[in-house]
């Protein structure tokens, strides 16, 4: 190698060495790395590093879809996966346009899917699309050669099928800063999350302060043994935040099973219907007023039912809106 050339290399070592010394470089969005990379993130307790940004991305759910959607995200997505029940929530989402820009690849995510979208990267979480039976896990595509991101709602934290390691809304602003840092948009995630906070904030100044939070129960389905939210579950804080008490907010659990006695024991005052297409919003709330267990309690013989769609109630960017609207309709009654 010649002189000059040596002097060259030397000068490019020092100026990338110089970079990081005492300057502040933007992360930035880079297929082909760059500025910023690796990044490294913790998702449910595990360190995983980003040499570049992803670039292909599948995604798995609404309100997961979604989640990339409001950060800006939409051409970095190679498709998402989504079943016919919860594409009825496309047609009232901010982001329906960006639903149509992006493949709906699937009603059921698998291997062979996320293989044809050449993805780089799958956004998914337990029982959202990642489970041991199906073989869709993020072992499984780490085999492959594919990167995975689990939704933090749908944390393990430990043995068995129990889901959450934290409070539903951190784990929403958990989501949003992660991925803000691996697609190199860190500020577009912070401008989102303060504007969350706040629209929370609001909702909750608003609760009269003095006044008792009535009882809430959250159908999801099902006739012989209803599912519904624990305390990890964003279901949860859409409830607790907007001034109402999860009756199974004691649960260590996100959507999981409970039995009827322990429904018309806690007697439920209000009842907010998780709606995603079949069977209908008003399919279950008939059921409800025609079981007979359901007969004396307070919600039933009130007709107090609040419908909200399934992306609302999901981990998703539609979360801080949802407290807003549930406290509004809380505030419109007495209990």
């Amino acid at each position: 190698m010649s002189w000059p050339r040596v002097l060259v290399a030397l000068l490019a070592a020092l100026l990338a060495t110089c970079s990081a010394c005492g300057a502040t470089v933007e992360q930035r969005g880079d297929a082909a790395g760059g500025a910023g990379y690796p990044v490294t993130v913790t998702n449910c307790g595990t360190d995983i590093t980003f040499d570049a940004a992803p670039s292909r991305v599948v995604s798995n759910d609404i309100g997961i879809t979604e989640i990339l959607f409001a950060l800006g995200l939409t051409d970095r997505m190679a498709g998402y996966v989504l079943s016919d029940g919860h594409a009825a929530g496309v047609a009232s989402s901010p982001w329906r346009e960006d639903f149509d820009r992006v493949p709906r690849l699937a009603e059921r995510i698998n291997k062979e899917i996320v293989q044809g979208a050449n993805a780089d990267l799958v956004f998914a979480g337990w029982n959202y699309g990642f489970t041991e039976t199906s073989g869709v896990t993020p072992d499984s595509l780490a085999t492959l050669g594919i990167d995975s991101y689990l939704l933090s709602e749908t944390c393990r934290p430990g043995e068995g099928t129990a889901r959450g390691v934290m409070p539903p809304l951190q784990a929403l602003y958990t989501d949003l800063r992660n991925l803000g840092r691996i697609f190199g948009v860190p500020e577009r995630a912070e401008a989102l999350i303060a504007d969350y906070r706040a629209t929370v904030s609001r909702a909750e100044r608003a609760v009269p302060a003095d006044r008792r939070p009535p009882r809430v129960f959250l159908f999801d389905c099902c006739p012989d043994q209803p599912l519904t939210s624990g305390r990890y579950a964003a279901a949860h804080e859409i409830i607790t935040r907007a001034g109402g008490k999860n009756i199974f907010g004691d649960l260590d659990d996100s959507w999981t099973r409970v039995n009827w006695e322990a429904v018309v024991h806690r007697d439920p005052e209000v009842i907010v219907i998780n709606d995603y297409g079949t069977p209908s919003a008003q399919r279950k709330i008939e059921f409800l007023r025609s079981y007979p267990p359901m007969a004396d309690v307070a919600a039933v013989r009130n007709d107090r039912f609040f419908v909200m769609h399934y992306a609302e109630l999901v981990e998703s960017p539609r979360n801080p809106a949802a407290i807003a609207s549930f406290a509004e309709y809380l505030g419109d009654h007495s209990y």
